[in-house]
């Protein structure tokens, strides 16, 4: 099976090629990426409009690129997977009328992917990991514990109830004058920095699930830099360094810990493979990861964390998902939707509520 994958769900777009040959692990023949960094930098974040604008001019390129490296054609590919939510919605859309027109005009089937399940997936392309394992998903968007059953059956452990690790990272490197995108920023500034200089919480501590919390976290930084910009009349490198540090190492304590109790419910199931996973564009922050790794060993799990270019949004973890659920269900019609919200594990309440257009997470 051959399968072009599209994701177009926030501000990158792309397009890849992936095949599975029976017997064998799947292979990314092309991955095509291209970001919208620069469209967004002068308004400190992603601009739903201008992203869905950017993403409708650039598919079809994509989609050409990602042929072209492979050295394929349209008639050699088999059907057209693409992301349906969640995500913003102009962009969901973009790409799923793209996939719809492609699959149109060559009369090969249609399937529409969750983008959360391509990310609780890709340790399957990367690494042919064996289910059941854990997932922990940490983005700009989404913070969530998946107990990962099978292509299509996710058991929600905890997540965050308020913002995603990833938009925490985006907002206080705001508030201390950072550019965006806000992890990759502080991370760098943060290895000049004190990390226990500022007391910052670490929220939720104190419960015993593994959900977590991180909007506290963030006013917490605004109110320590509010009182050395009232005490020093501003804000130093050394200042922004030491906050940048402290509010990391506040994050890196709180997944570390949470992941901890989560690994100990996966463990109650008694797998054969114990195995922690992690994919998302924070899990590229090396603090965080080494945390996490370190989790692991304490419990004795193997740490999977697909490369960076696999771990953050893509289009090949779009069309593998697509392949692995193909084998428990059929294609899509052209009456397929573009969803803003689409949750994992519908079988639990919403954890950030929900509203006309369905559960948020």
């Amino acid at each position: 099976m051959l399968l072009l994958g599209l994701e177009s769900s926030c501000d990158d777009t792309a397009a890849a090629l992936v095949r599975q040959m029976p017997g064998q692990r799947a292979r990314v023949l092309s991955s095509v990426v291209v970001g919208q960094t620069e469209l967004h930098a002068s308004f400190g974040g992603v601009v739903p409009e201008i992203a869905a604008r950017a993403h409708a001019e650039k598919l079809d390129l994509c989609v050409e690129k990602a042929l072209a490296e492979a050295d394929l054609s349209l008639a050699d590919v088999d059907g057209f997977a693409v992301t349906a939510g969640p995500g913003l919605i102009g962009g969901v859309l973009s790409g799923v009328m793209c996939a719809k027109g492609l699959s149109a005009a060559t009369g090969k089937p249609l399937y529409g992917v969750n983008h959360l399940a391509g990310h609780a997936l890709t340790p399957r392309l990367t690494d042919d990991v064996p289910y059941p394992y854990l997932m922990l998903l940490v983005s700009g968007g989404h913070c969530q514990f998946l107990l990962v059953h099978g292509p299509d059956r996710f058991e929600r452990l905890g997540g965050t109830i308020d913002d995603a690790p990833g938009e925490a990272f985006d907002k206080v490197a705001r508030l201390i004058s950072l550019p965006q995108p806000g992890g990759p920023a502080i991370e760098q500034v943060a290895k000049a920095g004190d990390s226990k200089r500022f007391a910052l919480p670490r929220p939720l501590l104190d419960r015993p699930d593994c959900d977590m919390s991180f909007s506290g976290l963030k006013t917490a930084v605004l109110r320590t830099r509010d009182k050395v910009i009232e005490q020093k009349g501003g804000l130093s490198v050394k200042d922004q360094a030491d906050l940048a540090a402290g509010f990391q190492a506040a994050v890196t304590d709180v997944l570390a810990e949470k992941t901890r109790r989560a690994l100990r419910k996966y463990l109650d199931h008694a797998p054969d493979v114990r195995t922690l996973c992690v994919a998302g564009g924070v899990a590229a922050n090396k603090a965080i990861g080494h945390g996490l790794e370190t989790v692991s060993r304490e419990l004795d799990c193997a740490f999977i964390a697909p490369p960076l270019s696999l771990c953050t949004d893509n289009a090949a973890m779009i069309a593998f998902a697509a392949i692995e659920q193909s084998q428990l269900r059929g294609p899509d019609d052209l009456t397929l939707s573009a969803r803003p919200r689409w949750p994992l594990d519908t079988s639990q309440p919403a954890m950030l509520g929900s509203g006309k257009k369905g559960a948020k997470a």
